[in-house]
């Protein structure tokens, strides 16, 4: 089989719902980081032969498929198709898989995944409005007779968590500090300078929290009474956007490009739909089991914590440290752009293993519908 490689990865900084990114229309940041990823890699943009992104509410300024809308808006040749692509929060780790497969076949050379997402103009659960004012529900018969007519909600999973694995608040309320701490100490540190293209204004990160404390969370009004979930342990609602170039051998030689990371491993599975975040646990055993590594193997993981039980989890049943996930901070300080978010860890998962000199990353990340990919890519 074909190798795939990533040849540049960049991404916009991650935006707040009011920050300096939250009135930019998505088919402009998702053109950002498509030209910026052009440039960088010096490719010639009429050698793409796909451009694959990721986008979770295909609604309004993200609707009519904006992998394409993007790629024009960014002035680049009209020759080259693009496709938008949903599975929930992983939508575009799912673009990357797509890309790599595509280039791993040996039916393409060089492929865009891509990811964007604002949650300022297209709020989460837009489409769920839809929905409802169409009068039918997104569940049928089959569904319902299934798994009951019962509550199926990420909030709600994230409780099944905290009740099936132990955790209590004050568990995940320090997860989350540390997360804020790691994402404080990558900015300061200048760690994201070289991965971030700035855009309207803004070239950094506006999640982190640098007032925040165990005293302040504490204050915070649980989501529902009896319940162990704050808003302070869950994922921000963001913008941003990220892109990655993936090429062939064949691609390496004729545009003499120089690789930073081969894809190594690809897997994705379905898990049970009502705790929704479990996801990430079979995945990653799936990703080691194909690619024949122990999770001693793996210097850098990137979990997406969308809710502080989901990484606490996955990390007790997997046997993985801690130390060595999202050491730059996670979701829970650095925001989820829904469908970028899958690019943005990659992209920061390929410049840390730069940085430090670690051979193999694992990223992984749950999705709704309890699904989850994990993808394993190896610094060369």
């Amino acid at each position: 089989m074909a190798e795939a490689y990533i040849v540049g990865a960049v991404r916009t900084p991650v935006g707040t719902r009011k920050g300096a990114l939250a009135g930019v229309h998505p088919a402009d940041l998702g053109a950002h980081v498509l030209r910026e990823l052009v440039d960088r890699t010096g490719i010639d943009p009429s050698a793409v032969e796909d451009v694959i992104m990721g986008c979770v509410v295909q609604l309004g300024p993200q609707a009519g498929d904006i992998a394409r809308t993007a790629w024009l808006s960014a002035g680049l040749p009209q020759s080259v198709p693009g496709v938008t692509i949903d599975r929930q929060c992983g939508s575009s780790q799912q673009a990357l898989h797509f890309a790599a497969q595509g280039v791993m076949s040996g039916t393409q050379d060089l492929v865009i995944a891509a990811g964007v997402e604002n949650m300022a103009m297209v709020p989460m659960g837009a489409n769920a409005a839809v929905v409802k004012e169409l009068g039918v529900s997104t569940k049928g018969g089959g569904w319902v007779e299934r798994y009951g007519d019962q509550e199926i909600s990420q909030f709600r999973g994230a409780q099944l968590m905290c009740e099936k694995w132990g955790y209590g608040r004050a568990d995940l309320e320090r997860f989350a500090l540390e997360s804020h701490r790691r994402a404080i100490r990558a900015i300061d540190e200048g760690r994201f300078a070289g991965q971030i293209t700035p855009v309207a204004g803004a070239d950094t990160d506006e999640g982190a929290r640098r007032d925040t404390s165990l005293e302040q969370m504490a204050k915070l009004k649980v989501l529902r009474e009896g319940w162990e979930i704050t808003a302070a342990v869950a994922s921000q609602m963001s913008v941003g956007a990220a892109a990655l170039l993936i090429a062939s051998e064949e691609a390496l030689r004729t545009h003499n490009l120089t690789p930073l990371a081969r894809v190594h491993t690809l897997t994705v599975v379905g898990d049970d739909p009502v705790y929704m975040l479990t996801g990430p646990i079979p995945a990653t055993q799936a990703a080691l089991n194909r690619s024949r590594l122990g999770i001693d193997d793996i210097d850098l993981f990137e979990v997406n914590e969308a809710f502080a039980p989901v990484v606490l989890a996955w990390a007790h049943e997997t046997g993985a440290s801690l130390e060595k996930t999202n050491v730059n901070g996670g979701a829970i300080a650095l925001g989820h752009p829904l469908g970028a978010t899958g690019a943005i860890l990659a992209t920061k998962l390929v410049h840390e293993l730069q940085r430090t000199g670690g051979r193999y990353g694992l990223q992984t990340m749950c999705e709704g519908g309890g699904q989850a990919n994990a993808t394993i890519i190896e610094r060369v």
